[in-house]
């Protein structure tokens, strides 16, 4: 293990006050039957290492990583922890707070998809696992982008079990967000101090006619529908209505109504430029740009669920004009503005790291396709965007811990494991 004290490094007992964060981006769907492995692509599994050194040299103390799902899970009860003890002990190792990221997009073969109704209590089992190997862990994501996930699997017919129906659409949805609440509960069963920082695409859909009005307003009230389930929050009358019709059950929907497990959670929220769209008369849609922004829309969500907040992911394609830092510092004024109105704003996060492949298609076509919206290339160079990253956490993070607004999060130190 590195050398906890070694110079540069944040002692493994100090405990940071904001969450300055990026990712290792870690998708696994399968799309006609293919993996597509975003680890593998960004040659992460081979240069992990190199990787770590970058966060360390961003000066980011929080990372959102995942060991591979489909690798590590070989069956019910069986698990291939090789890569995941190496990496995670080098994180710990050099001060790097993990954001454990289980579930990205992906199940391993042997489990199917998320139609399979198995999935909630099965990935319970690897989430208590996960949790007993790596007791130190105190920061998950258990399923990301729950509402993105079933959409693109259950509606669009891009990923997994590639449906095109709402009943699809439903049933994925329900059993992803079950399967993030039983791994809720299993992880609190080990780490009793878990906190829990949702990864959900925050959107917001305009009308682009009295005509379009409508639909506007049901794709407003269906974004909130994983979060909804997750925290127990009652979702309106032709929503209940539409669930039922499409597959679940009323003792599923009571059974969501029942969670209670909102004082462990911290609403983290993703927002990108595509995550705005305009309405058509006849209830298409495309990308509107970023209309509202980043504050005025999660503004909805913290009205709606009263939680902390963290802008979890963010980018944007770097085409050698400046667009990317642009966009980093729009994103940081908006939480600023955040933090002025006042909301209790946790954390920041650039996403990824390194740059991504195939993203340009949604990672439906297999090109080999670059797109640039790391704070580093694949080379694993700096690009101006990382360079601004950097600066930023430079320059704030002796700032907001100071303001009165910032919640000092209790987190327990890298060294401290939950007492057995």
């Amino acid at each position: 293990m590195p050398d906890p004290a070694a110079p540069g490094r944040p002692p493994l007992d100090a405990v940071p006050s904001f969450m300055f964060a990026t990712g290792i981006e870690n998708s696994n769907p399968t799309v006609n039957g293919r993996r597509v492995d975003q680890m593998a692509a960004s040659n992460h599994l081979h240069r992990w290492a190199e990787d770590f050194a970058l966060v360390r040299e961003l000066r980011c103390t929080f990372l959102r990583y995942g060991a591979p799902l489909h690798t590590t899970w070989l069956g019910e009860g069986r698990y291939d922890w090789s890569f995941a003890d190496e990496t995670f002990a080098a994180l710990r190792g050099q001060g790097t707070y993990p954001i454990a990221d289980l579930c990205h997009f992906g199940v391993p073969d042997w489990i199917g998809d998320f139609q399979n109704p198995d999935f909630p209590r099965l990935f319970e089992g690897y989430a208590e696992a996960f949790a007993r190997r790596f007791p130190w862990v105190q920061l998950y994501t258990p399923v990301n982008e729950m509402y993105v996930c079933a959409l693109f699997s259950g509606r669009y017919g891009w990923w997994n079990e590639q449906l095109r129906s709402e009943r699809g659409f439903v049933t994925a949805m329900k059993h992803l967000v079950s399967a993030n609440i039983r791994a809720m509960r299993a992880i609190l069963r080990v780490r009793p101090d878990a906190l829990f920082i949702q990864s959900e695409s925050a959107e917001q859909y305009h009308a682009a006619s009295p005509t379009a009005w409508p639909e506007a307003r049901w794709r407003n009230a269906e974004r909130f529908l994983s979060l909804d389930l997750n925290y127990g929050h009652a979702v309106e009358a032709p929503m209940y209505e539409y669930l039922l019709d499409n597959g679940m059950t009323r003792e599923e929907y009571a059974g969501f109504r029942r969670t209670d497990l909102k004082r462990h959670c911290i609403l983290g929220t993703d927002y990108y430029v595509t995550n705005e769209h305009l309405v058509e008369d006849d209830g298409s849609t495309r990308a509107s740009g970023d209309v509202y922004g980043y504050a005025t829309i999660i503004g909805q969500y913290h009205a709606r669920y009263g939680l902390p907040l963290m802008h979890t992911e963010t980018n944007l394609v770097e085409t050698g004009n400046g667009e990317a830092t642009a966009w980093l510092w729009k994103q940081w004024a908006n939480l600023l503005l955040l933090w002025e109105m006042p909301m209790p704003v946790l954390g920041f996060t650039w996403y990824s790291l390194t740059d991504q492949v195939d993203w340009d298609t949604a990672l439906r076509e297999n090109h080999g396709r670059i797109h640039p919206v790391g704070l580093y290339d694949l080379d694993r160079q700096p690009r101006p965007v990382g360079i601004a990253y950097k600066r930023l956490i430079e320059q704030w993070s002796a700032v907001l811990p100071a303001r009165s607004l910032c919640l000092q999060l209790p987190l327990a130190p890298l060294t401290q494991a939950a007492a057995s």
